[in-house]
């Protein structure tokens, strides 16, 4: 008796692949194509190969007797899925019986009508001109300020060819070098929405601790991960601190270093945190961030990675991506480091000592304060003069402060 086996395959994982030598996988939006091989498939791809934003664009287009077909992997019509998942394929060669395994990206192919204008051919124009979309911008989301600005500015418009022309050519030069992204940043930073920046807010909660969870400002592995810090700030002698104080150091992290707890897990909470509020504070006074930041003060790698990605905007310039500290990224910078101060000291802030060491006026920490609902106190008058600092507490219920509306009114020319 004989027994007859199946024939056996092996898989070959072909190993990480670039954006160009990715299978592709093609899904038509309208119906299944019953042929293939009817269709000529072309796949196009981005020239500017030094952008990393445009590189690994694609676009596939089959075309047929009857009708052609475009899909691609960026705008409005590409595939979220692509950003959200690994998709792989697998070849099989007969001949070996092994069966490779490649990265492969899919594609939504629509049906084209030459002739038709689609929306997407609109939202994909690339042709406008800097000035144009930043107008656009201001159209949509501007203040009242702003679009009159728009209104006087195209009144008084120059009509000059050779001028439109050598402005059209400055403005894509200054979109290459930026970055799209970092330009609508910068059109939102305009906008001073300081709600939008302020660290995750329980209005429901019934103690003062719950209002901003310290775990929304330092993950349980965050923490664990300031051991070695927060031991190396609870070992500075006093005269260190001393030298601290005398070279400009942050005040409000000398102010708990000093005044330390004798031991216990206070002693090493408090150490933890004003190593990571003095990371805070330093960020805050940077411009453009290098990825060696924190690294002479022994940042972890799990912390580094949360300042970069929470606390900076990426920007692309001189054919690299640049990490920068908006003024947006700043006031959030203020607003995480104040909830961190109210763990440190019993739902009570320094705000005097703070707006000195982010280097905002007091003016913006009060607007921040007062955005996170907390309560204002100052010394009486009679008070030293070192004395009169302003403090923000936590206590519920939160105070709901009235929007200051009046503007400051222009003066008419006579």
């Amino acid at each position: 008796m004989t027994t007859s086996m199946a024939a056996s395959c092996s898989l070959v994982c072909c190993g990480e692949e670039s954006d160009s030598n990715k299978a592709v996988i093609v899904r038509f939006s309208n119906g299944n194509v019953n042929n293939a091989n009817s269709l000529d498939f072309t796949m196009y791809k981005n020239a500017d190969e030094n952008n990393p934003r445009k590189k690994s664009r694609r676009i596939v287009v089959a075309e047929s007797d009857r009708l052609s077909y475009v899909g691609n992997n960026f705008g409005v019509g590409s595939m979220k899925c692509n950003n959200l998942c690994k998709y792989y394929v697998g070849v099989l060669n007969k001949q070996t019986m092994q069966m490779e395994v490649h990265s492969a990206q899919l594609f939504n192919m629509q049906p084209v009508i030459p002739g038709e204008e689609t929306d997407t051919a609109t939202a994909l124009d690339t042709t406008q001109t800097y000035r144009d979309k930043v107008d656009s911008l201001i159209e949509a989301f501007g203040t009242n300020k702003q679009k009159r600005a728009l209104s006087s500015r195209r009144l008084n418009q120059v009509g000059s060819d050779t001028l439109n022309q050598a402005v059209a050519k400055a403005a894509s030069s200054v979109i290459d070098q930026k970055g799209l992204e970092a330009l609508q940043q910068e059109v939102a930073d305009s906008q001073e929405d300081i709600a939008l920046h302020l660290p995750p807010c329980s209005k429901e909660a019934d103690r003062a601790e719950n209002v901003y969870l310290f775990d929304d400002l330092l993950s349980p592995a965050e923490f664990e991960a300031l051991e070695q810090g927060g031991s190396k700030m609870a070992a500075l002698t006093s005269e260190e601190l001393k030298k601290m104080r005398d070279e400009g150091g942050c005040l409000s992290v000398l102010k708990f270093l000093e005044n330390l707890p004798a031991a216990g897990e206070a002693r090493e909470k408090t150490a933890r945190c004003a190593f990571y509020l003095s990371l805070l504070l330093k960020l805050a006074r940077q411009r453009s961030i290098t990825r060696k930041f924190g690294q002479e003060d022994g940042c972890p790698r799990v912390i580094q990675g949360k300042l970069f990605r929470t606390f900076t905007a990426e920007s692309f310039k001189d054919g690299r991506i640049h990490n920068m500290v908006s003024s947006s990224m700043k006031v959030k910078l203020a607003a995480f480091s104040l909830a961190l101060l109210l763990h440190m000291g019993h739902m009570t802030a320094d705000l005097t000592l703070l707006h000195r060491d982010l280097g905002v006026t007091e003016a913006r920490m009060i607007e921040i304060a007062k955005s996170m609902g907390l309560t204002l106190s100052k010394p009486a008058r009679w008070k030293a003069a070192e004395d009169e600092h302003r403090h923000a507490s936590l206590v519920l219920p939160l105070v709901k402060y009235d929007q200051f509306m009046e503007r400051r009114k222009r003066k008419k020319m006579r």
